[in-house]
C-alpha cells in the first residue's frame, strides 16, 4: 500500500524531514531555493483543505485523469516538472516562516484526516478520493524534500 500523509507515522517522518532542513540546504535539482519549495509544497495542501480555490482548465480536463494515475504510480516523480502558476513562488519567501506554515499543513492534514480534504475536483486531476488526495502529497512532498537531501 502506498504512504498516506493521513498516516500519523508517515506526517511524523515527513515533518522531521522538513525540520532537518536548513535556510541554506541545497537543491540537487531545479530552480527553487529552499524557502520557496516549502511554501511550493504548501500550496497543493491549501487546495486540498478548500483553503485556496483555483479554476480548472481545459489541459486538465483533456489530459488530468492520465497524469493522476501516472502520478499515483510507484514511479518517481520528474525533476523540473512544470506547475500550475499559484505554486510558482517569488524568491523573497522566508525559511522560518515557510517551514513553519507547512508544518502546521501537514499536521493539520493527518489531525483532519478524510473530513478535512476538499469535496471538489481537484483543478487539474479532477474527481479524486480522499485516499488519492494523501497519497499525492506524501510523493510531492517526498520529491521535493528529496530535491533538498532530506
Amino acid at each position: 500500500m502506498k504512504q498516506s500523509l493521513f498516516d500519523p507515522a508517515v506526517s511524523a517522518t515527513m515533518i522531521a524531514r522538513i525540520e532537518a532542513l536548513t535556510p541554506t540546504s541545497p537543491a540537487l535539482w531545479g530552480r527553487m531555493n529552499v524557502a520557496q519549495m516549502l511554501a511550493h509544497c504548501d500550496v497543493p495542501m491549501q487546495v486540498a483543505h478548500g483553503d485556496l480555490k483555483i479554476k480548472r482548465g481545459l489541459i486538465g480536463f483533456l489530459f488530468g485523469k492520465m497524469v493522476l494515475r501516472q502520478y499515483l504510480s510507484d514511479a518517481p516523480l520528474s525533476h523540473n516538472s512544470p506547475t500550475f502558476k499559484e505554486a510558482i513562488i517569488p524568491s523573497d519567501v522566508s525559511f522560518e516562516v515557510s517551514r513553519a506554515k507547512l508544518i502546521a499543513r501537514v499536521e493539520r492534514f493527518q489531525k483532519d484526516g478524510p473530513d478535512g480534504i476538499v469535496k471538489d475536483p481537484h483543478p487539474f486531476f479532477g474527481k479524486m478520493t480522499t485516499d488519492q488526495w494523501a497519497i499525492l502529497q506524501v510523493k510531492h512532498l517526498d520529491h521535493h524534500l528529496q530535491q533538498f537531501g532530506v
